[in-house]
C-alpha cells in the first residue's frame, strides 16, 4: 500500500478495476489528424536519432511482410525483430523506441493529464516527449534521404559515421527555402544540399524497413500524443515494405502520396532497401520548394506562424498542469479585492447591510464566485492522474483563507469578544509575573496565558490587536498540518486523504479557534494523535480463528478485516524515545492550558491500545491520567473548592447536557438568526450521514476503519462528564471533526489505493462485483457529487460561522468606550453590562476585561425589558453599586437582545434616549457604537473602592498531602521508565519491567487515595 499522500485517480467503488483502453484507442487514431509544424527552436525540443537493426535473413519468412501486400495494412500478430519490439539495436548510438503498444500507452498517459507516471518512451529512461523528437532511423546503411548509396557506403563504415552526427545536423531551420531532388550531390537555390527537408522540418520515422514518411509540416508542440502516433504510423508502413512520401504544404494540406519501389539491387539485407522517390513523389515538393525560395519572406513569415501555432499547441497540451494553478490565484486575489475594497456594486463590505443571517447577507456576489474558483481549481487537480502534494495543499490553504480569514479581512476591530478578556490575562502575568485564580477560574490552568505573556514580553509587543484578528486564520492552518500527516497514516486513495482534508476545513465552523486556550490545545490535540498513529501505531493480523455464532463472530469478523491504517515500521528507537518525550510534553502543556483537552487525549490513547492499534503499553494511560488527577488535586484548588456539585454535578446527565447545548440555543426569535441555528445543527447531520455512508461503504470492501472511528466516537463520551456551561456540544463537535470527515470522504471515495503509485487505476475492491455502469462515468459522477457536496459545505460554512457576525463583531467605539474605563479605573472600577434575565452563564457581548483584570469588575448585571423606556431595574442596580460604576450600551449588547430574545429593532435608540433623559444618570461617553452612563450625585466624601485581592489566603490542605506527592513522584518515575524499556520491544527486558511494577502499582494507589481525600476533606471545610 502507498504509505503518502500519493497515488492516481479512483474508479467508481461499485466497479472493477478496468483500463482506459477506449480512450487509448481513440488517441492513437486521431492523432495523425491532429500533427502541427515541428519547430525546435521555438518549443525547444532538440530532435533525437534513434536506429533499428534491420530484420535478419534468417528470420522465419512468416514474420515479415508480403511485397505486394498494402501499406495502409496493420503489422503481422508475429513477433516482432529486437529493435521494433523496444530493445537497443546493436550498435545503435541510441536505444530503440518501444513498440506500438508502448507508444499508445505514452499517448494514452499524455492525454489522461498525468504528471511524471513515466519517464518517457518503454525501455529508455530520460525520454521526455514535451523537449525530445525521436527521428527513428533504420540501421547505417540501409536507408538514404536524397542520393542512393554508393559502393564506399557500406553499413560497417556508415554507422561510426552517422553516429558522430549531433542531434540537430541534418535539419534545415525553419523560414529556408530548400529544392528536393532524387539525384544526389543537387544543390537547391538557397544553396542547401540535396535531399535536404523542405521548408519546415522534417520528421523521419522508419522501423527498419526502409519506410519513410516526410512531412513539411508536424506538429509536436510539447506534447507527446503527435509523437507517438507517427511512430505508429511509421510502423505500419514499415510493415508493408514501402517507402511512403507525404508532404504538406505550410497551410496544412497534404500533398500526393504514393508509394516508392525499391531499386532492383541495393546491396542491403531484404526488408531494408534504400529509398527512391518516383518523379511523382518529388514533384510536390520540387515545385514547393522553389516557389517558397522565389519569396523568402513568405516562407520566413509562414516558418514563423507554424512555430507559433506549435507553442500554442504546446501551451494548450500542459492546461492541466498550469491551469489549477492559475484558477487557485485567480480566486484568491479576486476574493481579496471582493472584501477589502470600498463597498459598491459586485465588491466591498457594508457592516450595515449585516442581519440575522450574519456576514453571508453583505459579502458581495464576486466573493462568491471568487471561492467557487478556488474549489473549482481544487478538483481540477484533484481529478489528475498524479499527487500534486504542495498544489492541494496551497489550494486547501487558500480556501481556508477565504473562509476562516474572512472576518479578519472585513472587521475594523479584531472579532468575537471573548478574545479580548485572554489578551487581558496575558497581560495581567506579563505585568505581575503571576497568575490569580481568584480572579477567573481560567487562571487556574495559566499555561497559555504564560506562554504569550512570555512571547509577548520578549519580543516587546505592547499591542496584541494583530495577533487576535489573525489568530483564526493561524489556527486553522496550524490545525491543517498535522491532520494531514494523520491522513498519511490511513489506507485510503489520493482523492479521499485529500478531500477528507478539504472538509475538515470546510465543517470546522464551530469558532473555538480564536485567542483561546481551546483552541490553542486542539492544535496540540491533533499534534498528540497524529505521533500515536505514525509513529506508535500497531496493525496485527488476526491469527485466531473467528467463531461460528453470537456477538463474537460480528467482532471476529470485523477483526480479521482489513485494517484501514498503516503499521509503524522501520522506525528507529532512538526515535519512538524522542517522540515518547514529544507525547509526554504536549499533554502536560494540554493539562496545564486547558480542562477538556486532556481527557481527550486520553480518551484516544485508551481507545487506541484497547483495539490494538498503539505499540505503547497500559502503563502510559496509568501515568497520564495521574497526571491529569494531580493537577486538578494540587494546582487549582481556588477553583473547585465548595464548587463540587458544580463540577460533578452533571455526571451521567446526558440529556440533561444534550438539551443545554442543542435546544437551548436553537430558542430564537428572529427568523433568519434561527436558520443559522438550524444550519449548524444541519452541517452535524450532513458530516455524520456521510460518515456513516463512509463507513458502510468500507465494510462493504472488507475494510474496518478503527482509528477513524475512535477519533469520532471517543469525544462523544465527555457528553456524560456535564454541560461544561453549555458549551460541551461545541467542544464534542470540534474534537470529533477528524474523524468524521475522514469517514465522510470514504463516502465517494471508498476503495483501497493501487500497490503501485504508477497504476492509474487505484482502486481495487475487495469483492469483485459485477459491473454495473460505465466506470469512466461512475469515476467522473463520483467527483462531480464530491465537488457539489463541498460547496454546499462552504456556503454552509460562511452562515454556521458568521451568522452571529452582528453581535460578535466588534466596532471601534466600543473597544472605545472600553478604553475610557481602563484610563478611569484607580484604585478600581465597575462596569454593568445589559441581560434579558439574570443567572450565572450569562457572559457580556462587549469586548470586555482586555486591561487590567484585577481592577475593571465585569461580574454585575443590569436587566432590561423589551420596553426600552422601561429603565428602571437598570437604574436602581447602578445605584447600589459605588463609585466609578458604569452602565455601558453597547451595538454588540443590542443586537444580541434583538437577535435572540425578540427586542425590537428600533430598541438601542429609544433606550439609550431614555437613560439620557433620566435625572439620575450622567453620560460620560457616547459614540455611535457605545455610551457609558454613571450616577450623577454620589454622598460628599465617598471614596472609590480598592480592587479585590487576587492573592488568596493560602489554598486549604489535607495531612496526607505530602504523603500523596511523595507517592506521584515514585509512580510517574517508574511508569515512564517502564514504557522507556518496552519502547525495544515487549518480549525484552521482561524482569526489569516487572520490578518497575512492582513499585509503581502500590504508589499509584497511595497517590490515587490521597487525592480522594484531599477532594473530600477539603470540600468539608
Amino acid at each position: 500500500m502507498t504509505t503518502g499522500m500519493t497515488g492516481s485517480s479512483d474508479v467508481h467503488p461499485d466497479t472493477e478495476n478496468t483500463a482506459d483502453t477506449a480512450d487509448t484507442a481513440d488517441t492513437a487514431g486521431t492523432a495523425e489528424e491532429h500533427e502541427a509544424p515541428f519547430d525546435p527552436e521555438a518549443t525547444g525540443i532538440i530532435p533525437r536519432l534513434t536506429f533499428d537493426t534491420p530484420p535478419s535473413d534468417a528470420e522465419p519468412s512468416d514474420t515479415k511482410r508480403s511485397d505486394t501486400e498494402p501499406s495502409d495494412t496493420k503489422r503481422s500478430d508475429a513477433k516482432p525483430s529486437g529493435a521494433e519490439a523496444g530493445r537497443p539495436a546493436k550498435g545503435a548510438p541510441h536505444a530503440g523506441d518501444g513498440d506500438r503498444d508502448a507508444d499508445r500507452d505514452a499517448d494514452r498517459d499524455t492525454n489522461s493529464g498525468t504528471d511524471g507516471d513515466t519517464d518517457g518512451d518503454a525501455g529508455e529512461a530520460g525520454f521526455d516527449p514535451d523537449t525530445t523528437t525521436a527521428i527513428r532511423l533504420p540501421a547505417p546503411g540501409t536507408l538514404h534521404i536524397g542520393h542512393p548509396p554508393t559502393a564506399d557506403e557500406t553499413p560497417d563504415a556508415a554507422a561510426p559515421k552517422d553516429a558522430a552526427k549531433g542531434p540537430s545536423q541534418g535539419i534545415t531551420k525553419p523560414g529556408k527555402a530548400t529544392q528536393a531532388t532524387g539525384s544526389a550531390g543537387t544543390a537547391g537555390k538557397n544553396g542547401t544540399a540535396a535531399g535536404a527537408p523542405s521548408e519546415a522540418e522534417v520528421t523521419t520515422d522508419v522501423r527498419g524497413t526502409g519506410t519513410n514518411r516526410t512531412t513539411g509540416s508536424q506538429a509536436t508542440g510539447g506534447a507527446a500524443t503527435g509523437g507517438a502516433a507517427k511512430r505508429g504510423a511509421a510502423a505500419d508502413a514499415a510493415a508493408a515494405g514501402t517507402v511512403e512520401m507525404a508532404v504538406e504544404a505550410p497551410g496544412g494540406q497534404k500533398g500526393p502520396k504514393a508509394p516508392a519501389t525499391p531499386p532492383a539491387s541495393s546491396g542491403t539485407p531484404n526488408g531494408a532497401q534504400a529509398a527512391t522517390a518516383s518523379p511523382k513523389t518529388e514533384q510536390a515538393p520540387a515545385t514547393h520548394a522553389s516557389g517558397a525560395a522565389a519569396s523568402p519572406k513568405t516562407g520566413q513569415a509562414q516558418g514563423a506562424a507554424a512555430g507559433r501555432m506549435g507553442r500554442l499547441a504546446a501551451l494548450v497540451a500542459s492546461a492541466p498542469k498550469w491551469l489549477p494553478v492559475v484558477l487557485v490565484l485567480e480566486g484568491l486575489i479576486m476574493y481579496v479585492l471582493a472584501l477589502k475594497v470600498s463597498p459598491g456594486p459586485l465588491r466591498g463590505v457594508d457592516p450595515n447591510e449585516i442581519n440575522g443571517l450574519g456576514l453571508i447577507s453583505a459579502l458581495p456576489a464576486t466573493a462568491f464566485a471568487a471561492i467557487l474558483i478556488m474549489i473549482v481549481s481544487f478538483f481540477v487537480t484533484v481529478a489528475q492522474s498524479t499527487d500534486r502534494k504542495f498544489l492541494l495543499l496551497f489550494q486547501i490553504a487558500a480556501i481556508l483563507f477565504a473562509l476562516h480569514g474572512a472576518g479578519a479581512l472585513v472587521a475594523q476591530e479584531p472579532r468575537f469578544p471573548t478574545a479580548y478578556i485572554h489578551a487581558g490575562f496575558v497581560e495581567f502575568i506579563g505585568r505581575t509575573g503571576e497568575t490569580a485564580i481568584s480572579i477567573d477560574a481560567r487562571m487556574g490552568w495559566p499555561g497559555f496565558f504564560a506562554l504569550f505573556a512570555f512571547v509577548t514580553k520578549a519580543a516587546g509587543i505592547t499591542d496584541m490587536t494583530p495577533i487576535l484578528n489573525w489568530t483564526p486564520l493561524l489556527s486553522n492552518l496550524l490545525y491543517l498540518l498535522p491532520f494531514v500527516l494523520i491522513l498519511r497514516q490511513v489506507v485510503a486513495t489520493t482523492r479521499a486523504r485529500w478531500y477528507a482534508a478539504l472538509l475538515f476545513v470546510l465543517a470546522q465552523w464551530i469558532g473555538q479557534d480564536y485567542f483561546s486556550p481551546q483552541g490553542f490545545t486542539f492544535a496540540l490535540y491533533l499534534v498528540f494523535v497524529a505521533i500515536l498513529l505514525r509513529w506508535f501505531g500497531r496493525v496485527e493480523a488476526r491469527t485466531k480463528p473467528v467463531p461460528p455464532k453470537g456477538l463474537r463472530k460480528l467482532l471476529g469478523r470485523l477483526d480479521a478485516m482489513t485494517p484501514g491504517e498503516l503499521a509503524n515500521t522501520g522506525t528507529f528507537r532512538a526515535d519512538k524515545l524522542l517522540m515518547l518525550l514529544m507525547l509526554l510534553a504536549l499533554f502536560f502543556a494540554a493539562v496545564a492550558s486547558h480542562q477538556i483537552t486532556p481527557f481527550m487525549m486520553l480518551g484516544v490513547l485508551t481507545a487506541l491500545l484497547l483495539f490494538k492499534r498503539s505499540s505503547l503499553t497500559w502503563g502510559l494511560p496509568f501515568f497520564l491520567g495521574l497526571v491529569v488527577l494531580a493537577w486538578i488535586s494540587y494546582l487549582t484548588v481556588g477553583f473547585w473548592a465548595g464548587q463540587i456539585d458544580a463540577i460533578f454535578g452533571g455526571l451521567g446527565k446526558i440529556l440533561t447536557n444534550l438539551q443545554r447545548n442543542t435546544g437551548d440555543r436553537i430558542a430564537g426569535s428572529d427568523p433568519a438568526h434561527a436558520l443559522v441555528l438550524k444550519a449548524r445543527l444541519g452541517i452535524l447531520a450532513m458530516i455524520l450521514s456521510l460518515a456513516a455512508v463512509g463507513l458502510f461503504r468500507r465494510l462493504r470492501r472488507g475494510v474496518f476503519d478503527r482509528a477513524a472511528l475512535i477519533l469520532l466516537c471517543v469525544p462523544v463520551l465527555a457528553l456524560g462528564l456535564q454541560s461544561y456551561g453549555g458549551e460541551i456540544g461545541l467542544r464534542i463537535y470540534m474534537f470529533a471533526l477528524p474523524g468524521a470527515c475522514l469517514l465522510a470522504a470514504y463516502a465517494f471515495f471508498p476503495n483501497l489505493p493501487a500497490d503501485s503509485a504508477d497504476v492509474r487505476e487505484e482502486t481495487v475492491p475487495i469483492r469483485r462485483r459485477n459491473v454495473r455502469f460505465n466506470p469512466q462515468l461512475t469515476r467522473k459522477v463520483t467527483v462531480v457529487l464530491a465537488a457539489c457536496t463541498a460547496v454546499v459545505f462552504a456556503m454552509a460554512f460562511l452562515v454556521a460561522r458568521y451568522g452571529n457576525e452582528k453581535f460578535e463583531r466588534v466596532t471601534s467605539g466600543e473597544v472605545a468606550a472600553l478604553r475610557y474605563v481602563y484610563a478611569h479605573d484607580k484604585p478600581s472600577a465597575k462596569v454593568l453590562y445589559l441581560v434579558p434575565k439574570e443567572g450565572p452563564e450569562v457572559t457580556p457581548t462587549l469586548p470586555w476585561g482586555e486591561r487590567d483584570v484585577e481592577r475593571v469588575n465585569f461580574a454585575v448585571q443590569a436587566l432590561v425589558h423589551k420596553d426600552p423606556t422601561v429603565i428602571k431595574d437598570a437604574v436602581d442596580k447602578l445605584k447600589e453599586q459605588s463609585r466609578n460604576s458604569y452602565l455601558m450600551v453597547s451595538r454588540g449588547q443590542v443586537s444580541y437582545l434583538q437577535l435572540n430574545e425578540g427586542f425590537p429593532e428600533d430598541w438601542g435608540p429609544r433606550f439609550r434616549a431614555a437613560l439620557d433623559a433620566s435625572p439620575d444618570l450622567k453620560r460620560v461617553f457616547a459614540n455611535e457604537d457605545a455610551a457609558l452612563y454613571t450616577w450623577k450625585k454620589f454622598v460628599k466624601g465617598t471614596e472609590i473602592p480598592d480592587p479585590n485581592p487576587y492573592k488568596g489566603r493560602g489554598d486549604p490542605t489535607s495531612p496526607w498531602t505530602p504523603v500523596g506527592i511523595a507517592a506521584l513522584a515514585v509512580t510517574w518515575v517508574a511508569l515512564f521508565w517502564y514504557e522507556v524499556l518496552s519502547l525495544n520491544g515487549r518480549g525484552r527486558a521482561s524482569r526489569a519491567r516487572r520490578r518497575l511494577l512492582f513499585l509503581a502499582v502500590p504508589a499509584f494507589v497511595i497517590a490515587l487515595a490521597v487525592i480522594a481525600e484531599r477532594f473530600i476533606v477539603i470540600a468539608q471545610k
